[in-house]
């Protein structure tokens, strides 16, 4: 699950961004309005989480051009601000839920996890790819009766996978999906967390559903 977050406190950003890169998320982070709005125009986001009080471009602008756009990513706006006509401004601007600062983390994850299964568009509680069943909201994945333990980066490349299953997936896209913007390490990496997947979701139940397309990507299929 992809996420932009727009925040210009930079402590707070780079806390937040830590706190849902151990879920699982792939977050990039801007720290002011016109390049969170760029950003969320240039990229593909699952969730936008936007300050009020921003440089150059506050939050609700940013919300609202983007809704003037067409763009309609669930926004959650954070902001200092905890009077309801600052709920009411946000919400009239097109965001999808509200936070008043400062919040508590887990309360946070929880609504940011709501916004991406109810999505921008209608989006399935699960997903399944024969009996491979992956619930992003509980981050919990099951192959029949058996639920398979994953680490929060293992399930972000098998939803990755399972949100495109019969596709082929290139590297650089599982890399965007599940790290980040900025990501400038070993793209290599993705190989490690395939390979890891296979010994959990097929090797145990003799199955061969996470393929590797030679000099294109990855496809999870159907057993």
């Amino acid at each position: 699950m992809r996420v932009l977050l727009v925040e210009d406190e930079e402590r707070l950003a780079d806390l937040v961004k830590g706190g849902l890169a151990g879920e699982g998320f792939a977050v990039d982070v801007a720290h002011d309005g016109r390049d969170g709005l760029w950003m969320a125009t240039e990229n593909t986001y699952d969730v936008i989480v936007l300050d009020v009080m921003l440089p150059r471009m506050n939050g609700y602008a940013v919300c609202s051009k983007l809704r003037e756009a067409g763009d309609w990513t669930p926004i959650m706006m954070l902001t200092a601000k905890d009077g309801i006509y600052d709920e009411a401004e946000a919400l009239d601007n097109g965001a999808d839920d509200y936070l008043a600062k400062p919040f508590n983390y887990v309360v946070l994850l929880a609504r940011l996890r709501a916004l991406v299964r109810r999505g921008g568009r209608e989006r399935p509680v699960s997903i399944s790819v024969g009996d491979l069943v992956i619930d992003p909201a509980g981050l919990r994945c099951h192959r029949g009766e058996s639920e398979i333990s994953l680490t929060p980066k293992e399930f972000a490349v098998l939803h990755a996978l399972a949100r495109r299953a019969g596709e082929v997936v290139s590297k650089s896209e599982l890399l965007a999906q599940a790290w980040d913007f900025a990501y400038d390490g070993d793209p290599n990496i993705v190989e490690v967390y395939i390979s890891a997947l296979r010994r959990k979701i097929d090797v145990p139940f003799g199955r061969t559903t996470l393929i590797t397309v030679r000099g294109a990507g990855y496809r999870l299929e159907a057993a």
